[in-house]
C-alpha cells in the first residue's frame, strides 16, 4: 500500500480524512502540518524530537502502532491534558498498519 487514510479530528472538533504516504518516512505530525490541520507554530514546535508535546494526540482506534520509547513517555509524563491513549504524533511513523487510524489532536496549551 502506498498511501493510508488517516482520520484526524482537529482542535476545533472538525474531522478530516487525509491520505498519508507510507513511502516517504513521514510521521503523523508531519502529515498534520502538511495538511495545515493545526495553526502554524502550534504543532511540532521542537521539530519532531519528542521534546515539547505540542503534537500530542489521542489515538481513538485500535490500529497497531509502534511502541512508545522512553523519550516520548518522559515527555508525556510532563505534558498537560494527557490521557491513557495519548501519544506524540511526531513519534508515530506512517506505515500500512495505520490505515484508517483515528486520532484527535490534544488541546493547545
Amino acid at each position: 500500500m502506498e498511501d493510508v487514510t488517516l482520520h484526524i479530528t482537529d482542535r476545533e472538533g472538525k474531522k478530516h480524512s487525509v491520505l498519508a504516504p507510507t513511502d516517504m518516512a513521514m510521521n503523523i505530525m508531519e502529515v498534520i502540518r502538511s495538511y495545515e490541520l493545526a495553526p502554524e507554530g502550534t504543532i511540532g514546535i521542537c521539530g519532531g524530537m519528542a521534546m515539547c508535546a505540542s503534537c500530542q494526540c489521542y489515538v481513538n482506534s485500535d490500529n497497531e502502532i509502534n511502541a512508545m520509547e522512553d523519550e516520548e513517555d518522559a515527555m508525556l509524563s510532563e505534558a498537560f491534558n494527557v490521557k491513557d491513549n495519548s501519544r506524540l504524533s511526531c513519534q508515530i511513523p506512517i506505515t500500512d498498519a495505520l490505515h484508517n487510524l483515528e486520532i484527535e489532536l490534544a488541546p493547545e496549551v
